[in-house]
């Protein structure tokens, strides 16, 4: 299983790293990908974290079964106005290749129309954006091949989520975290 996580300047710190941690964990092969040009992203709150792969050295072509955007408000944005990320997450939806988005960064879907007639849920104040969903204030809502997820403080529930889809060890996992 191979996962990608896409990081812009001002992605939620705690969001993506602690997806990637809980992701590797569970065994699934998670790369870390940069839509800067610039190996080096700094998250929201200041934090520098070197990328696996820049945008422009990806392959979709290549075999993966999950796109990955954390949120974070400034790195939502921007993965929103990234056409390659659009191109790739419709692409990735159509092919019923897991999609899973958290914070703010659901509106990127939204702004797709992957969300038309699914649950979905987000950080308050984004519901607006989530064009067709029916919002839940669920921490985590799995819809088909979309995960969403609330917000920093469930990192561990959105994670664990991504885990179950991919049939990871996602129990074992949440035992070894002392989760459950």
């Amino acid at each position: 299983m191979k996962a990608l996580i896409f990081l812009a300047t001002g992605f939620e710190d705690m969001e993506a790293v602690g997806t990637i941690d809980i992701l590797r964990r569970g065994g699934i092969d998670t790369v870390t990908v940069s839509i800067t040009g610039n190996y080096n992203v700094t998250g929201v709150h200041g934090i520098p974290v070197i990328a696996d792969e820049v945008f422009e050295n990806i392959d979709f072509t290549d075999d993966y079964d999950a796109l990955i955007l954390p949120g974070g408000g400034p790195g939502s944005l921007m993965l929103n106005k990234h056409e390659g990320v659009r191109q790739a997450l419709v692409e990735a939806c159509e092919n019923g290749k897991l999609i899973a988005a958290i914070c703010a960064s659901p509106r990127v879907f939204g702004s797709l129309g992957l969300l038309n007639g699914k649950n979905a849920t987000c950080y308050p104040g984004i519901e607006p954006e989530l064009l067709g969903a029916t919002v839940l204030s669920d921490p985590v809502v799995t819809d088909q091949n979309i995960i969403t997820g609330r917000g920093p403080g469930l990192v561990i529930q959105f994670g664990l989520a991504i885990l179950t889809y991919l049939n990871a060890n996602a129990e074992q996992v949440a035992k070894d975290l002392l989760f459950i």
